[in-house]
């Protein structure tokens, strides 16, 4: 679905999302085998693990998984639940500097409000 507007904020192109089962099913069974390895990492802290040099070893292993677990997750929702939306933004001059205003476009003289130049210099967003 797409629209032909330009001004800013309207939305450009929308697709929804696919939805898929097969995807949800993903979704639930790797956040069950994250939330058994969240137990898992829990009770090596209680229990002592981390003291051991092996033992350390392991807990940051399993500390990995469950980020690339949660990655993973993320990851599948992202691409199977959320729609893709792209809405019209305003362009800017690639020349355009965030320090410039557009007023100052040409420049400005030396000696003319020489001490706002020097706060804007110090701080750049001055009465922005």
């Amino acid at each position: 679905m797409s629209s032909s507007g330009s001004t800013y904020g309207d939305i450009h192109r929308y697709e929804p999302a696919r939805e898929s089962t097969a995807a949800a099913i993903a979704i639930v069974l790797l956040t069950v085998i994250e939330v058994v390895f969240v137990f898992m990492f829990a009770y090596g802290l209680v229990s002592g693990w981390g003291l051991t040099e092996t033992g350390n070893m392991f807990l940051g292993a399993i500390l990995a998984v469950i980020f690339v677990d949660l990655a993973f997750i993320l990851a599948l929702y992202r691409k199977e639940f959320l729609p893709d939306v792209v809405i019209v933004k305003k362009r800017r001059r690639k020349w355009e500097d965030l320090y410039i205003r557009e007023e100052d476009v040409d420049g400005e003289t030396i000696g003319d409000g020489a001490w706002d130049t020097v706060k804007r210099a110090v701080y750049p967003y001055y009465k922005r």
